[in-house]
């Protein structure tokens, strides 16, 4: 696998991340089977996509860009979704954590 296809594999885990966690915030503590089970699937490919993805990149950089776009995207579902707040803090927090994975992702 190239490297290129393999940060897609991230990017992809990483997106896979973030629906899992809805999937997981829906299913209520596993009380609506459907979304509980739509979760475990979730679960099951963003950690094969993740394991792909390692296969090729180093594991510091990979580990924190994906858990960067999990974190950041968990919270824009959260503001959109769930009406959580979307105060200045939150953002400017958001707007940090993109800024270290795109600092990590150019810094090689």
């Amino acid at each position: 696998m190239t490297t290129g296809w393999a940060w897609i594999m991230l990017i992809l885990s990483g997106a896979v991340d973030v629906a899992w966690a809805f999937a997981m915030k829906k299913a209520d503590g596993f009380r609506d089977p459907p979304w509980a089970l739509a979760s475990a699937v979730l679960l099951v490919v963003f950690v094969v996509l993740l394991v792909k993805a390692l296969d090729v990149l180093p594991l510091g950089t990979a580990y924190a860009v994906w858990t960067g776009i999990g974190a950041a995207g968990s919270v824009l579902v959260g503001i959109l979704v769930f009406g959580e707040p979307a105060t200045a803090m939150r953002l400017t927090c958001i707007a940090l954590v993109l800024a270290g994975i795109i600092g990590l992702k150019t810094a090689g």
